[in-house]
């Protein structure tokens, strides 16, 4: 049976909803009675993030939360609601029954989060000071260590909320982090530290603002939830069947049109979405039977609305939440990591795009019906009420730089308030309901909305909460200073195998966690390793781009083989193999993998250094042009199959139009190597305003570390020590630090004593600039294109020579 696109009718089959839901796991299948007051705790949370996002306190002067004791609350429903939904055990979760167990359990946890909430003031004044009572029982007095009990429950119980609302993978990683924390005395001397006592480790982790309380569910305290929330409504209003619905009017007529509108609709549910699985479920089961129908294989179809659900979380203004948890990390605007991100997820779904294009002409595939396919301004308009609120957020945000709790909360109301007057007007027209109660009815839906937000907050809640532990690790253990000399030791300080070493630590976590949790973790640990290193190696890696790094190869694993839930709910939906299905969207999603490699070593493309409309147009084509080139080579198609010497010239037209300094720097090195000796002893100098770069090998216990610092010649030379404040004695062959100028300019970029220099280049003044390369590369493009056009014409010319002769 066909799938309604104009109407999203077609009932799903009851194997395959309970396919999806044993995919996404929701939970216990309570009864009325249980799940109403699960749905009023909800709704009680929804309200309570509402009310510290509006203005409404601070007028009253009444429930004014803030801080750590916010975040109390909302961490305090989110444990709470955990133990009601999630059972101890999957194969418990067909019983509605909530066991006496669970239900101590949901109160302990709560209390131990909202006693920050209640006790936070008193706790203020005593910083570092945690609260024995002293106990007399039957006789005998003691001190009960009151607040370290009570950090370690909180902890643990978070740890248990965390295995049954996600599963054992953060739970591990979590709890390594900890056993480090508090036996740092027992590691390696590369990675040892004093240890953190069982006494002060609840204290740090649980009872301050730095670790489970900290940055991340700061954020989705402030941020993350408003919009999971705003999402949940415009939902619940039917703007995910409009979104659908608008794609099929758009693209639907064109060859391969329901592919593209899958893409189309994906993207658009993206916007506002944070979940790939959600994203698929939510189109994948209008959009993989319509693509099926009209000829594209089962295991594509799947793929093709994975690679477009996963690509969903990097769309701005939401991005699956790691927006704002990105800019809370390195200290930026919100404004500003929407912007790094929109040209790389613009031209990623354009690639996706053009794919489905080529899958279509390979697979022969034709467009819609006509009659099949809902007339475009009519279910424009139709449906203009969704795009309202949409449009408001993204002004909030990007015009009035007003802050995204702010922002998405007017938005919440504004969309609220169209739920309600939709029903009413169409009650008046229909004249067979009372406006009074088709305001009830609205009224209803936007609570159900509330419900639904809430119940999709509690995992990410959780999740965020217990990466908040290895932040927390990280931070109070030094780890993150450690880490860059044992990932210098097992990358031997080659920043290309660090990146790789990353990229894989993001899929291999990405199999069990949440994207949000993936990047944090991921993120605390080796954003920070990445940029030093990569300076070392003379790469000046942005943070921002290292961030966004991370958070692409974390998207990745949604669709990496053998866990892929993405992927997993697709073939539910498509009936085809799952595995196959993640292999093919991980096929189709290698762009998404380039993109990020790209933009660390050409951050124009994330606008860094991009300060005019014009010069972010010609990034934007450059980009779009490049990425369209390597998904032709992945395809092995353009206008018809490649010629292995086609690929290999789109290629290198790729390379010269993404990284156009690649090529620059082969004709024209921005280095030259300068006589060391002659260096040395002053016969040879570099001159006022360029920089020179020393070689350096750095004796450690783990082997030779190399490095590479790059200073600017000052135009005057001060002290004994020349211009660079550094003193060099010959030592067997090669050139030793011997002495080094307090501040100086060596000793401030990193440069040690017993460094031994190897080679020091000199910058070369008056290179040609790097856009130059830009016509060879569209002139190669341009000779692919030709060559291809020349087959295709032919090949069509023998097909109607044939048809003649055959009719």
């Amino acid at each position: 049976m066909a799938v309604n696109v104009t109407t999203g009718d077609e009932a799903v089959p009851e194997d395959l909803q309970e396919a999806l839901k044993d995919i996404e796991y929701a939970g216990r299948k309570h009864d009325p009675r249980t799940a109403m007051f699960i749905g009023f705790i909800a709704a009680l949370w929804s309200f309570y993030q509402l009310w510290i996002a509006s203005p409404l306190p601070f007028i009253f002067n009444f429930g004014i939360i803030t801080d750590v004791p916010a975040r109390a609350v909302h961490l305090a429903f989110g444990l709470f609601l955990v133990f009601l939904v999630f059972p101890g055990s999957r194969t418990r979760a067909s019983s509605g029954h909530i066991p006496w167990r669970d239900r101590v359990l949901a109160v302990l946890a709560c209390f131990c989060a909202l006693y920050l909430f209640l006790a936070w003031d008193d706790m203020a004044r005593r910083p570092g000071v945690l609260l024995d009572i002293p106990v007399s029982l039957a006789g005998y007095s003691f001190v009960l260590p009151f607040e370290v009990l009570l950090g370690w429950a909180g902890i643990l119980l978070l740890l248990e909320a965390t295995r049954r609302s996600i599963g054992w993978p953060l739970v591990i990683v979590a709890g390594l982090f900890l056993i480090y924390s508090v036996f740092g005395q027992s590691m390696p001397d590369l990675i040892s530290h004093r240890g953190v006592s069982l006494s002060r480790l609840p204290g740090y982790q649980w009872l301050t603002g730095e670790a489970i309380f900290g940055i991340p569910i700061d954020v989705t305290t402030s941020f993350v939830f408003l919009f999971v929330l705003f999402g949940a409504i415009l939902d619940k209003a039917g703007a995910g069947q409009y979104f659908l619905n608008l794609a099929f009017a758009m693209v639907g007529r064109y060859r391969g049109g329901p592919v593209k509108a899958a893409i189309l609709a994906s993207g658009m549910t993206g916007l506002i979405s944070g979940s790939s699985v959600a994203n698929v479920v939510t189109t994948g089961t209008f959009t993989i039977p319509v693509m099926k129908r009209s000829g594209m294989p089962a295991v594509k179809a799947g793929a093709i609305e994975v690679a477009a659900s996963v690509n969903g979380q990097i769309m701005p203004p939401v991005m699956g939440a790691a927006a704002f948890i990105i800019a809370e990390f390195i200290g930026v605007t919100y404004f500003e990591v929407v912007k790094a991100a929109f040209i790389p997820a613009i031209i990623i779904y354009i690639a996706l795009l053009y794919i489905s294009h080529l899958e279509a002409m390979k697979l022969g595939l034709k467009g819609l019906p006509r009659e099949e396919i809902p007339p475009f301004f009519p279910t424009l308009l139709s449906g203009l009420h969704f795009v309202i609120p949409i449009i408001v957020l993204i002004w909030l945000l990007m015009v009035e730089k007003w802050t995204p709790s702010s922002s998405v909360f007017y938005s919440i109301l504004l969309m609220m308030g169209i739920i309600v007057l939709q029903k009413v007007i169409r009650a008046l027209h229909s004249g067979k309901e009372s406006p009074l109660d088709a305001a009830k009815a609205g009224l209803c839906d936007v609570y159900e909305g509330m419900v639904g937000g809430a119940r999709n907050m509690i995992t990410i809640a959780v999740a965020v909460a217990a990466a908040g532990i290895i932040v927390g690790s990280v931070s109070s253990t030094g780890l993150n200073n450690a880490l860059i000399s044992v990932v210098e030791a097992v990358s031997g300080g080659n920043v290309y195998i660090l990146l790789g070493m990353t990229a894989l630590l993001c899929l291999l976590l990405g199999m069990g966690l949440p994207t949000t949790a993936n990047y944090l973790v991921v993120a605390s640990l080796l954003a920070n390793v990445v940029v030093e290193l990569g300076a070392a190696a003379g790469l000046v890696l942005p943070l921002m781009a290292v961030h966004l790094f991370v958070f692409y190869f974390g998207l990745m694993a949604d669709v990496t083989p053998p866990v892929a839930l993405a992927a997993f709910a697709a073939s539910a939906i498509s009936r085809a193999d799952p595995i196959k299905t993640g292999v093919q969207a991980f096929y189709y999603n290698i762009r998404t993998a380039i993109i990020p490699v790209v933009f660390l070593f050409n951050p124009e493309l994330l606008l860094i250094g991009v300060d005019s409309f014009w010069h972010a147009l010609l990034i934007f084509i450059t980009s779009l042009l490049a990425i369209l080139a390597f998904s032709s080579v992945s395809q092995n198609w353009m206008l018809v199959r490649n010629r292995w010497y086609e690929s290999a010239l789109l290629l290198v037209a790729m390379v010269a139009l993404f990284r156009p300094g690649f090529f620059m720097d082969m004709a024209y090195p921005p280095f030259v190597q300068f006589n060391t000796d002659k260096f040395i002893s002053g016969e040879a100098a570099a001159g006022p305003g360029l920089d020179v770069r020393f070689h350096i090998v750095r004796e450690t216990n783990y082997g030779d570390r190399y490095k590479l610092y790059r200073l600017p010649t000052p135009a005057t030379t001060t002290g004994t020590m020349g211009p660079y404040g550094v003193t060099l004695q010959k030592d067997n062959g090669r050139y030793k630090v011997a002495d080094l100028a307090m501040a100086g300019p060596a000793e401030t970029i990193g440069v040690q004593f017993g460094d031994f220099v190897t080679a020091v280049d000199v910058e070369v003044k008056n290179r040609p600039a790097k856009y130059w390369i830009y016509p060879i590369g569209l002139a190669i493009l341009g000779l692919v294109v030709g060559l291809q056009f020349f087959r295709w014409r032919r090949d069509r010319r023998k097909d109607v020579a044939a048809a003649a002769v055959s009719a």
